[in-house]
């Protein structure tokens, strides 16, 4: 490494002397002058330089400059797999809110079937104790009316004896009398239940 600063120095030492030598010797150099010496000692400098650029530098930044290669390569496969990750869960979530979405409409269909059975059912329970409460009501009906036409008859046959009393004077009271009245009553209403 001394000996390329030596000779840099060297070069550099006789590239100024060329320089005055041409500005000093009046031949009139310009700046369009041609100077053998200065070129030889500045291709020499330049691969002298290239040399330890390529020995020295190029290859860390060769190095630095695929390395940060492989880091974006990695990004990008990072970044590719993420993406496809993405849309796999994408799907995957679309998937699950279709059958959300059917679950719902089936939970919707199986309710409405549901109601409807238990409106029905609740219907034929009312259709039901309507029928038996109308029943219930007849038989009480028709037991009233038993009960009535039972009272009417004691009471006729009461106003019967008391009126077959005045008339005959005689006092009808007692259980055989009320007997042969109520059959004579009863012979009376089973011909009219007939008809």
């Amino acid at each position: 490494m001394t000996i390329v600063l030596t000779l840099l120095q060297e070069g550099a030492h006789a590239a100024q002397e060329v320089a005055h030598e041409g500005a000093g010797g009046g031949a009139g150099g310009g700046p369009f002058d041609i100077n053998p010496g200065l070129i030889i000692w500045t291709l020499l400098v330049f691969v002298i330089l290239l040399g330890l650029l390529w020995k020295f530098a190029f290859p860390s930044i060769v190095k630095s400059v695929e390395e940060r290669e492989r880091r974006i390569q990695k990004q990008l496969e990072d970044a590719e797999r993420a993406n496809a990750e993405a849309q796999r869960l994408l799907e995957e979530h679309k998937k699950q809110i279709a059958a959300a979405r059917n679950e719902a409409q089936d939970i919707l269909a199986k309710a409405k079937t549901v109601s409807q059975k238990e409106r029905e059912t609740l219907l034929a329970k009312a259709r039901e104790e309507y029928d038996a409460l109308l029943t219930r009501a007849r038989k009480d009906i028709d037991a009233e009316k038993e009960k009535a036409i039972l009272a009417l008859r004691r009471e006729a046959v009461e106003l019967s004896i008391a009126a077959a009393s005045r008339v005959i004077e005689a006092n009808l009271d007692t259980d055989a009398n009320r007997k042969l009245v109520a059959d004579f009553l009863d012979s009376l209403g089973k011909p009219e239940q007939k008809r």
